[in-house]
């Protein structure tokens, strides 16, 4: 092949590299931004959890990092307000493959009235998962005077491949709470922590199956 015919052939040809050269490339500029993506939804999972933590530490709401050293003998101290009741929502929401509810969702108590309520929390995977729950109150002033002496939020939680484990709440209403606040929502989210190595508790959890 000669003359305008070769050339044309070299420049059609010259195209086809340049497009390839351009599609490789652009799969290789996309390949790039999934794997940044991939590690820093990785590093996330990882990095909650002390951001929350660093936020208790701030407010002086431990409410992860340990339970309220003082609750159980406010608990035992308190007399209990029966001329109040208060309703306390439960609300509950996962982040990963589990099942995630409260045995009830709410519950009418009284301020310093010992109170128990459990959750219960599925595995829906093949394999071996570790979790930690954030704990949230609306309206936000009643988080002082909502007093847990028990909570699995309190660490992280490990659940066998496809099991189902109930972990209890043990908590005290502040009589202090003030009289205008009539209904407590307590929200936990519950996420899984990637790569953390399980633990198994057999108590205060309790399998149920």
């Amino acid at each position: 092949m000669t003359g305008p015919q070769a050339h044309q052939a070299d420049d059609t040809a010259r195209a086809d590299d340049s497009a390839g050269g351009s599609a490789r490339a652009g799969n290789g500029t996309m390949l790039r931004k999934l794997l940044v993506m991939a590690a820093v939804m990785f590093g996330f999972g990882f990095a909650l959890v002390p951001f929350y933590q660093r936020i208790c530490e701030v407010t002086g709401l431990n409410f992860l990092t340990g339970r309220d050293p003082g609750a159980e003998r406010f608990a035992q101290n308190t007399q209990v307000d029966r001329s109040r009741v208060v309703t306390v929502e439960f609300d509950a929401n996962s982040r990963g493959p589990w099942t995630f509810k409260p045995e009830r969702n709410a519950l009418d108590v009284h301020p310093g009235e010992l109170v128990t309520i459990e959750y219960d929390i599925t595995n829906h995977t093949a394999a071996d998962m570790t979790g930690q729950s954030i704990p949230s109150y609306a309206p936000m002033q009643a988080a002082r005077y909502f007093r847990k002496l028990e909570c699995f939020c309190f660490r992280q939680q490990s659940l066998p491949a496809q099991d189902t484990r109930r972990f209890p709440v043990v908590f005290v209403v502040d009589p202090d709470l003030p009289r205008d606040i009539r209904t407590i929502t307590l929200s936990y989210t519950f996420f899984e922590i990637p790569g953390a190595q399980a633990q198994w508790r057999a108590q205060p959890e309790t399998r149920t199956n």
